[in-house]
């Protein structure tokens, strides 16, 4: 299993140029990916430009969209040229695209975005992504990586599940436990199965976190405003989830392997750029440190 770590962008950060130490930071001790999320009434990075920052900043890791809300990205044709612009400067191979519907009604609204037909706005962005992978005379540019970056998908529901099988590669989880794993993968890997996709699906799931004498403070800060809109009962349960030591790190990895999991990630919620080496010191015999 892969151990990757995400940026907190929707943590209290203030600096941009933090965000970019972790890039930096993060491949120099050995993690597989770096993640960032999205989310767009708040103060977030956007995606796309979050990684190109960091590609620039690095060469090896790999970087994940965890997840892009794909369908407030109503041009189609600008949306590729963004993700195709951003595999040429990572380099073949290194990008993968994260990608889901979102369920937050006040995002769209404020975009001026249908909710109700978003799913087939997804797929419109989708086959034009797809379309531009192909033919690099929709864009202009043709991608590093060939056909175009990889694609993940998030969510659980049945849409979710056909575009995994038709087009993607794998499922991409935000905060999850091992039961969700343990209780979405058979209705994945019958999906995969049914459209007669080879191999296995990728499970990636992410995982909140903060280490040091403040982690408590830390995620508290970080994970109480930004799941308020949910109710406080679940921001208390993101509160409570998110792994604070480095036995409970260690305790994760240990669980989501065995569930069968391709990668972890860890979500940063403390925007220190030290956090870095507090979690690889924790994992230094998976990343070989």
């Amino acid at each position: 299993m892969d151990i990757g770590i995400g940026l907190p962008g929707h943590g209290p950060w203030t600096d941009g140029r933090l965000l970019i130490e972790w890039a930096r930071r993060a491949e120099a001790r050995g993690f597989a990916g770096l993640a960032t999320s999205d989310r767009l009434l708040w103060p977030t990075p956007e995606p796309l430009t979050a990684l190109a920052a960091a590609a620039g900043a690095t060469s090896r890791i790999k970087l994940l969209t965890s997840v892009v809300l794909a369908p407030l990205r109503t041009n189609h044709l600008l949306f590729a040229k963004s993700a195709i612009t951003l595999d040429r400067l990572a380099g073949p191979h290194r990008l993968r695209l994260g990608l889901v519907a979102g369920f937050r009604r006040d995002d769209f609204t404020e975009s001026g975005v249908d909710y109700a037909t978003r799913g087939k706005q997804f797929t419109a962005l989708l086959d034009e992504l797809e379309a531009a992978g192909r033919d690099d005379t929709r864009t202009g540019l043709a991608p590093a990586t060939p056909g175009g970056p990889e694609l993940l998908f998030g969510g659980t529901s049945a849409a979710t599940l056909d575009r995994i099988a038709a087009r993607g590669s794998g499922w991409v989880a935000g905060t999850s436990s091992v039961e969700d794993v343990a209780e979405f993968t058979p209705r994945l890997r019958e999906a995969w199965d049914a459209a007669g996709r080879t191999g296995a699906p990728k499970v990636v799931v992410s995982a909140m976190f903060a280490l040091g004498p403040n982690a408590r403070a830390a995620v508290a800060d970080a994970i109480g405003p930004y799941y308020a809109f949910a109710g406080a009962e679940w921001a208390e349960h993101g509160i409570a989830t998110a792994l604070t030591t480095p036995e409970q790190v260690r305790e994760a990895v240990a669980d989501f392997r065995r569930a069968g999991c391709d990668e972890l990630v860890f979500t940063g919620n403390d925007p220190d750029p030290a956090q870095v080496d507090l979690l690889a010191d924790a994992l230094s015999t998976e990343l070989g440190g």
